[in-house]
This record gives structure tokens, sequence and C-alpha cells, in this order.
């Protein structure tokens, strides 16, 4: 099933079931406004590395799609959004239990906009995911 704008934003306001990707990265979207997203990531074993630790894809991943909800929180169903590059910064190791991940649209023109994602456990930064995205519409 695809997503509108709409869509993605009831999914915050209105308890909408969120994309399958939510789900299955056990991720809950509590806020998203005026371009600043927030959620929280619940960690368990299966995204543990053979290290003990989170497995760095899968915080980029949940910093992902935050960013989504905050990009969305800034476009209409005429528009759209793609990824075309996400960097992720580690900045320390990050284990199971919950992860508060907070985004927010830095800069939006017309046709992109750059969106910054950072990753917090115990109060801690645990990583930053930056992103650029192309808009559509």
């Amino acid at each position: 099933m695809k997503y509108s704008i709409t869509d993605l934003q009831q999914v915050v306001t209105n308890g909408r079931t969120p994309p399958p990707c939510d789900l299955t990265m056990q991720i809950k979207v509590n806020s998203s406004e005026d371009g600043i997203a927030k959620g929280i990531w619940q960690v368990d074993q299966k995204y543990m590395n053979g290290h003990g630790v989170v497995m760095g894809g899968f915080l980029a991943g949940a910093a992902d799609i935050v960013m989504a909800y905050a990009i969305a929180s800034k476009l209409t169903d005429e528009q759209g959004f793609v990824s075309i590059d996400l960097d992720t910064t580690f900045h320390r190791p990050a284990f199971e239990g919950e992860i508060e991940i907070i985004a927010r649209v830095e800069r939006m023109g017309k046709t992109l906009a750059y969106v910054v994602a950072d990753l917090f456990q115990n109060e801690k930064k645990v990583a930053t995911c930056v992103s650029s995205l192309l808009i559509r519409g």
C-alpha cells in the first residue's frame, strides 16, 4: 500500500496504521509538526550484532523512518519525497532498550531538503544521521 503525505501525517495525528517498515522496526512516532518529528524505537535482541550492540544499519534505518515524518509534516499530497543520500555518524554504542529519535528539517527548497536526526539512549547521543531528500511535485 502506498501512503500519501496525509496518510503519513494521520499515523501521528489519528492513529492510522503506520507503514510496514515502522511496524517491522518497532518505531512509534509520537509527534510530527512543522518539520520536527519525534519517535521512540523499542530495541530488542533481533537488532544486535555479534558484539552485543545495535547494528549500525538499523540505527540508520530507524532515523530514516522518523526523518520521513519530519519532511512529511512540511509537504502536501501534491508532493512526495525520496532520500538521495543518508549519512550516519556513530557517537557511542547502543544497546537493547528504548532509543529516542528526534528529526528536523534543517533546510528546504522547492526540490531539495536537508534533514537531520539525532538518536538518544539514556539521554546520551548514540548517533546522528543526515539526509538529502528530493522533493517531487
